[in-house]
């Protein structure tokens, strides 16, 4: 009885095991073809791609160096057309993948014309996907704005930056310091233009904001922003930014899709694992074999394997005796530099106690930054926000995402607050800084510093 009631188990459970790989074998297209119309519509890949890199055809390597070039471009921020040379496209992705942490070494070592590797190229893929968040990124860069945004971040450091100078030992002649000047002025110089171009937006923001006061349906914003001003005056567009809302709705939707299958898209890429592992056990057992065949036909060649085992003896011994010397000449080095730092504990006295004190302030100030981190943090702003005018009141207000509202001026106050923190940070690096160039003038002989 207990043997039927085993088989029959066993039968259950094989039946379950089947039923699953059936019903993971239908959900896998599905799976597949949402994450295809989860991409951008520029880089979509035909699911068929994916199936053919599974099994690491060379007609689906082309296509995937296509498709990450393409997706770290947007990723990056840089431009690409077309006619990209497959060479460039391949370098690039392998520093953009490298730069994002994925660094596995059969990746690199891909040919530059992009003839190969198409399962390499499904794993670096996959990855991207669950590491940096592929889609999300994707999504938020490509949505469609349509009201007015701008970026606001009252957020601090989560650790303040090193106040500690550089090392002593560092190649300090091998920068011009007039270099550094010019550096300087022209970073203010790109910072003022900026700041111009920043103030030139606002006031003709503000315009059209004020213009166009009591205007929009909703009540909750009361006027039109750039995105509709502009459809107003040219209708024709807006027959393009209904395409566009309907690419992104038909994107978002195939992303809730795929959030419901990714599951199976994992389970499909743990078997493409087991199968890169299989190969690699397969070439390992291979080389073993060839290694096993050739070794007796050198022990059979070589009849003098007992001469060459006693030599090998010998050579053993002289390296340990080797090692011995080496042994002792290790210690009576360390006795040597041990002597020499005792005799120079008194001359570095002074140095020691500058070099603790920095150490205790940099203690100091990470304690004070770890203080308030373990704080209760406080509402703080930061990603895209849309203005939106009061007319009641003098300035406008900024919704981000789900937080509440706030007005400008409590955003500026906050804005300034922070500035007056960076402010003093920067006072005291620069009283560091004239401490240390007093004692580096102290020790010169026969030379007079004037300050600036």
């Amino acid at each position: 009885m207990r043997g039927r009631q085993r088989e029959q188990h066993r039968e259950q459970q094989q039946r379950q095991q089947q039923r699953q790989q059936q019903q993971r074998g239908s959900a896998l297209p599905a799976a597949v073809g949402a994450l295809c119309r989860a991409l951008p519509p520029r880089t979509r890949p035909a699911p068929d791609t994916l199936r053919r890199a599974r099994f690491d055809r060379p007609q689906a390597s082309l296509d995937f160096w296509k498709l990450l070039y393409v997706l770290l471009k947007q990723i990056h921020g840089g431009t690409w057309t077309e006619s990209d040379a497959i060479g460039a496209q391949v370098s690039f992705v392998k520093w953009a993948l490298w730069y994002h942490g994925y660094r596995r070494p059969q990746l690199q070592r891909l040919a530059a014309d992009g003839s190969g590797g198409s399962r390499e190229l499904l794993l670096a893929f996959s990855w991207l996907l669950h590491c940096p968040g592929l889609l999300e990124l994707l999504l938020a860069q490509n949505r469609v704005q349509t009201g007015d945004q701008t970026s606001v971040c009252t957020c601090e450091d989560d650790v303040p930056r090193s106040q500690e100078g550089p090392g002593e030992a560092g190649a300090e002649g091998t920068v011009d310091v007039r270099y550094l000047q010019w550096l300087h002025g022209r970073l203010r110089l790109q910072w003022c233009s900026l700041h111009a171009q920043h103030q030139e937006q606002c006031k003709l923001l503000h315009k059209i904001h004020s213009f166009t006061s009591g205007s929009h349906m909703d009540q909750r914003l009361g006027h039109f922003s750039v995105t509709e001003a502009d459809l107003i005056r040219h209708p024709e567009n807006c027959k393009q930014l209904l395409q566009l809302l309907d690419s992104e709705t038909m994107q978002l939707e195939a992303f809730l899709q795929w959030k419901q299958l990714e599951a199976v898209y994992w389970q499909w890429m743990e078997t493409v694992l087991d199968d890169l592992a299989e190969e690699g056990n397969m070439c390992e057992s291979q080389d073993a074999d060839v290694e096993k065949r050739r070794l007796p036909e050198v022990t059979s060649c070589c009849p003098w394997a007992a001469r060459l085992a006693g030599q090998m003896a010998r050579l053993s011994r002289e390296l340990l005796a080797l090692q011995e010397q080496l042994q002792q000449l290790v210690a009576q080095r360390k006795a040597a530099w041990w002597d020499k730092v005792a005799t120079r504990e008194e001359l570095q006295e002074e140095r020691f106690s500058a070099t603790a004190r920095k150490a205790q302030e940099s203690t100091e100030l990470k304690l004070r930054a770890l203080t308030a981190l373990c704080a209760p943090q406080k509402n703080r702003m930061h990603g895209l926000c849309r203005l939106v005018l009061r007319s009641k009141q003098p300035g406008s207000r900024v919704a981000c995402g789900q937080c509440v509202p706030k007005e400008a001026a409590q955003v500026i106050r906050e804005l300034q607050l922070r500035q007056a923190s960076l402010q003093g940070e920067l006072q005291q690096l620069q009283q560091q800084c004239r401490t240390r160039l007093d004692g580096i003038a102290e020790g010169l002989q026969g030379v007079i510093c004037i300050s600036p």
